[in-house]
């Protein structure tokens, strides 16, 4: 579906290395970070650019998976002195639950975007999930965004609220799970919450409940969409940031950024998310392709009606 003539989207976000345990195995040093997932997954849709850092020892052949999948890397920049950022991480029996084991900002350390004038240009934005600091910095530096969608974490709500919700007047489309939207809410119930979000004043607001689907909340209305039922679960990182890339990809590709469009794009991004799951890193969101987002789309499709 990507193609020249659509708009070009901006992903700002990590890029990093990841060492990961589940209860099924483990991997070391895999391709991971916000924006490598979630620009994998927008360049279903619409054409990519991807604003990031690197260290020293970021491979040739990760940037060739980027390359290969159509995304501009003219604004990934790379740090000579330092490391690519990089994460440990182990999940529990239940795949829901993750413990942080070590964290290494190497070369992310006190990034700010340095954003090209093409960049710049870009009318639909994604600010994946990094600091509030960052993401802000990068969208002072685009000149007349259309869309920009803001992915956050429990993280930022703890130890940057105050910026975080200056961040959520400036988009128009919040996205975070159940958990999440409860505590930058205050409120108990998820729906609740979801209206709360608009009241801080974000445009819409999707939050996210794993393999239950997410809720969209929006002026226009409310929706809901079921996820796609995956069966082999083996590394859920990267599933939420595929998922906002690939929505937000799906607006940038019809340039489309109404209530019926998000709909749409929310029942794409669900069928691209759950290819990230069954596989470590990004590779079964790469190798499964087109064809295959589509087969998963049509059938949440099909188990949404009555």
């Amino acid at each position: 579906m990507g193609g020249s003539d659509k708009s070009e989207l901006l992903v700002v976000g990590s890029v990093a290395y990841d060492c990961i345990e589940t209860p099924e195995a483990s991997e070391d040093f895999v391709l991971g970070g916000s924006a490598s997932f979630a620009a994998l997954a927008a360049s279903y849709f619409s054409p990519v650019r991807l604003s990031g850092i690197v260290g020293c020892d970021f491979k040739e052949s990760d940037i060739g998976r980027l390359a290969a999948r159509g995304i501009n890397i003219d604004d990934l920049e790379i740090d000579s002195a330092k490391p690519t950022f990089f994460w440990r991480g182990k999940y529990h029996d239940n795949f829901n639950t993750r413990e942080t084991l070590e964290v290494r900002l190497n070369a992310f350390e006190g990034w700010t975007p340095k954003l090209s004038e093409r960049a710049r240009q870009c009318k639909f934005v994604l600010l994946g999930n990094i600091a509030p600091s960052v993401q802000a910095a990068a969208l002072d530096a685009v000149k007349s965004p259309k869309f920009v969608v803001l992915d956050t974490m429990d993280l930022w709500i703890n130890t940057a609220n105050s910026e975080l919700k200056e961040l959520v007047k400036r988009a128009d489309l919040l996205i975070l799970n159940d958990s999440e939207a409860k505590m930058l809410s205050g409120q108990r119930n998820v729906v609740k919450a979801g209206d709360a979000l608009l009241e801080l004043g974000a445009k819409s607001a999707i939050i996210k409940a794993g393999e239950y689907g997410a809720m969209l909340f929006h002026k226009d209305g409310f929706f809901v969409t079921p996820a796609y039922p995956v069966r082999s679960l083996h590394d859920p990182t990267g599933a939420g940031d595929s998922f906002a890339g690939a929505l937000a990809g799906f607006v940038a590709g019809t340039g489309d950024s109404g209530f019926e469009s998000i709909k749409n794009a929310m029942v794409a991004a669900a069928a691209t998310a759950s290819m990230t799951v069954e596989s470590f890193s990004c590779r079964k969101l790469e190798e499964s392709g087109m064809v295959e987002i589509c087969r998963r789309r049509d059938f949440i499709k099909k188990i949404s009606k009555i």
